[in-house]
């Protein structure tokens, strides 16, 4: 299968599983984030590209479970790399790169150290999408429909936390660079925020 093939049936399956439907967008930011992340250097995109659209697998309604205890001790990466390889193969993606995909999604969150240079592309592309207006809006959608977020000032302590302490995390030049104007952004939003409310609560 031609590559373009199976990046259209990954896009595919993806389009058909992301829930709730916001979660789509996600995927095709991230991807074209990372790329842009690795400036001149070379990297293998069909494993930047599969790993960017399979990674949050676990995070979606229908494969990941429902009931509130459960789901707070929901492992969603160690799921995502046990569901990975079987989806790839179905989707023509070439097996020989299967491997590289699920390092990459094993260490894309924050606290990881990534093996390889997709890897390290694909965690600090998701290190950004949580900073600036996407982070914001990606953040406060889940007031209502997530436990975590009963109301907006949940939302808003997890700004704070993304704003103080993923900046330090990130160790690429290019995304340090790209992280200051949404770093502004987020702390112009927080202050606003604040004293709008004017210590009557969010």
């Amino acid at each position: 299968m031609a590559a373009a093939d199976f990046r259209e049936s990954i896009i595919a399956y993806i389009r058909e599983n992301a829930r709730p439907p916001d979660k789509f967008s996600h995927q095709a930011r991230l991807y074209a984030l990372a790329r842009t992340l690795a400036e001149k250097q070379a990297f293998d995109d069909d494993v930047l590209f599969a790993a960017a659209w399979m990674h949050d697998l676990g995070v979606f309604i229908g494969h990941r479970p429902e009931a509130p205890a459960a789901l707070a001790a929901w492992d969603n990466v160690a799921y995502a790399i046990k569901q990975t390889p079987g989806l790839l193969l179905k989707l023509g993606f070439p097996e020989s790169k299967i491997p590289a995909v699920l390092e990459a999604i094993k260490t894309h969150l924050p606290s990881s150290r990534p093996t390889s240079f997709e890897g390290a592309l694909l965690r600090e592309a998701d290190i950004l999408e949580q900073l600036g207006a996407v982070g914001i809006l990606r953040t406060v959608s889940k007031v209502g429909r997530d436990t975590r977020f009963v109301v907006f000032a949940d939302a808003l302590q997890v700004l704070r936390r993304n704003l103080e302490n993923l900046p330090k995390l990130l160790t690429l030049n290019s995304a340090r660079r790209r992280a200051e104007p949404r770093l502004e952004l987020l702390k112009d939003f927080l202050e606003a925020a604040e004293s709008e409310a004017a210590g009557n609560g969010l």
